[in-house]
C-alpha cells in the first residue's frame, strides 16, 4: 500500500471486507443514480460497493467510521461489503490510494462539509417517508437579500398542498435547521421533509403548515471571519454518525472529554445563533411573512433543528422568548428548567417543547435518558414538554426523520 494510502486510511480504522455469513440478496440502493447497480444493500443491512480502478493499489469503502478494504478481480473491479448498518441514511465515500472520493454510483448529498455519496438503508418504519398517492406539497428555492450579511442568501420553503388548493388560507410556519457540516438542502434531501409532511397531513396526523429551511453555518456580518455560526466550533455538535449526548468542550478524543456542565452548555447555547440569529429575526421571518400567506404571530411560529441546529434553536428561542411558541431540539442537548429563571417570557409563550435523541447516542442508555429527564423537569414547572428516543439509531438522519415525524404532530394544535 502506498504511503499516501496509509496516511489517509489511518483517519478511520481499516478492517477487512465482510465475507462470512453474508446473505446474497443484495439490491441496488434507492439512493443510486439512475440505472446504477452499486452500491447495494441486503436484508442484513450490509452495504456492498463496487468500482472499476485497475491501476489502484488500495480501495476501501469508508462508512460509519470504518474503512472496509475492498478486493480486486482480474478485470480491475474492486468489491467490498460492510458490516450491518443502522436503518436509514448514511454518508459514505470510497478511499482510492489515499484519496477520499464520491462513489460514482450514488446520488450526491451535502454533509460532512462536502458534496458526496449517501445511501439509504431500508428501515422497518420507512412507510412514513415513502412517497404515496396523496396531495403533494412543494419544496421551492428562495433567494432573498439579508440586511445583516449585506448579501443575497438562499433557502428552501415547503408549502403544503392546501397552500395552492385554498388560496385564501393563511398558515403557521416552522423554521427548521440542519446540523454541523450540512446546509439548507439537508432537511429536504436527506431528511425527506416534504414527503413526511405530505403523508402526515394526508393521514390527518398533522395540520398543514409551511417550513422554511436555511443555512445556519454561512451567515456572517461584513468583515466577519467565516466561522459560520459566529463562534468557535461547539464540542456538542458533531457530524452525522458520531456519538452524541451531553455537550463536551472542544478538543480531545471523543469519549475522553469530560461532559460540559449544564450551566456552561446553557451559556454556549445562548451564543450559538451568532449572525444567523440576526438573519433569522431581522431578515428571514419578515421575508417569509411578507411573501407568503402566513399567520404572523408567535402562536403560529415554531423553530427546530438537529444537532448544531438544535443548539441554535436552544439559544435563539431563549434569546427571543416571545417569538416562537413551539420549540424542537433533535440530538442537540436539552433545555433545563434552571435556564428559565431569567427568561420568564419563555414559559408564558411556549406551547410545546420537544426534545429527542437516538437510542444509541451518549446519555440515552437505559437508566440515563437525558432528554426524558429534562422533559420531566420542564413539566414540573408547567411547560408542555415532550421527549422522544429513536430506537436503535445514533446521531444520524433516521433519528431526525423520526423526530420530525413526532414533533410535527404536536404543532399548531
Amino acid at each position: 500500500m502506498a504511503l499516501a494510502s496509509l496516511t489517509a486510511v489511518a483517519q478511520n480504522p481499516t478492517v477487512p471486507s465482510v465475507t462470512e455469513n453474508v446473505v446474497e440478496d443484495f439490491k441496488p440502493a434507492s439512493t443510486n443514480q439512475d440505472n446504477k447497480q452499486f452500491p447495494m444493500v441486503n436484508s442484513q443491512r450490509m452495504v456492498r460497493a463496487q468500482i472499476t480502478a485497475p491501476q489502484a493499489s488500495f480501495v476501501g469503502l469508508d462508512i460509519a467510521g470504518k474503512i472496509y478494504a475492498m478486493t480486486k478481480d482480474e478485470n480491475g473491479v474492486w468489491t467490498g461489503t460492510s458490516a450491518p448498518q443502522d436503518e436509514g441514511f448514511h454518508y459514505y465515500q470510497l478511499n482510492i490510494d489515499g484519496a477520499s472520493v464520491p462513489d460514482p454510483g450514488s446520488k450526491y448529498y451535502y454533509g460532512a462539509s462536502r458534496w458526496g455519496s449517501g445511501i439509504d438503508v431500508p428501515a422497518a418504519d420507512e412507510d412514513f417517508y415513502t412517497v404515496k398517492n396523496v396531495p403533494q406539497g412543494s419544496i421551492n428555492e428562495v433567494y432573498y437579500w439579508s440586511s445583516v450579511t449585506e448579501s443575497m442568501r438562499h433557502g428552501y420553503i415547503y408549502l403544503p398542498a392546501e397552500y395552492y388548493a385554498n388560496p385564501d388560507k393563511k398558515f403557521p410556519v416552522l423554521y427548521l435547521q440542519h446540523g454541523m457540516g450540512e446546509n439548507e438542502t439537508g432537511w429536504s434531501a436527506q431528511g425527506k421533509t416534504g414527503i413526511i409532511m405530505d403523508n402526515l397531513i394526508a393521514e390527518g396526523k398533522a395540520v398543514p403548515f409551511i417550513i422554511f429551511m436555511d443555512n445556519g453555518l454561512n451567515a456572517r456580518r461584513p468583515g466577519e471571519q467565516p466561522m459560520g455560526f459566529g463562534g468557535p466550533r461547539p464540542g456538542g455538535a458533531r457530524p452525522q454518525g458520531a456519538p452524541q449526548g451531553g455537550p463536551r468542550p472542544q478538543g480531545g478524543a471523543q469519549g475522553q472529554r469530560p461532559r460540559m456542565s449544564g450551566a456552561d452548555f446553557a451559556k454556549m447555547a445562548r451564543r450559538m445563533g451568532g449572525a444567523f440569529e440576526e438573519v433569522l429575526i431581522k431578515d428571514i421571518i419578515p421575508m417569509v411573512e411578507k411573501n407568503y400567506r402566513v399567520i404572523a404571530d408567535s402562536e403560529h411560529r415554531a423553530m427546530a433543528g438537529l444537532s448544531m441546529g438544535g443548539m441554535q434553536t436552544h439559544g435563539i428561542t431563549l434569546n427571543n422568548p416571545t417569538t416562537f411558541a413551539y420549540v424542537g431540539i433533535f440530538s442537540g442537548g436539552t433545555i433545563g428548567a434552571e435556564e428559565l429563571t431569567d427568561v420568564p417570557d419563555f414559559k408564558k409563550t411556549n406551547k410545546v417543547l420537544f426534545m429527542s435523541a437516538g437510542g444509541k447516542e451518549t446519555g440515552m442508555a437505559e437508566g440515563e435518558n437525558s432528554v426524558g429527564k429534562a422533559a420531566e423537569g420542564m413539566k414540573a414547572i408547567g411547560i408542555n414538554a415532550h421527549s422522544y428516543i429513536s430506537p436503535e439509531t445514533a446521531h444520524e438522519w433516521q433519528t431526525w426523520r423520526r423526530s420530525l415525524y413526532q414533533f410535527a404532530q404536536l404543532l399548531f394544535k
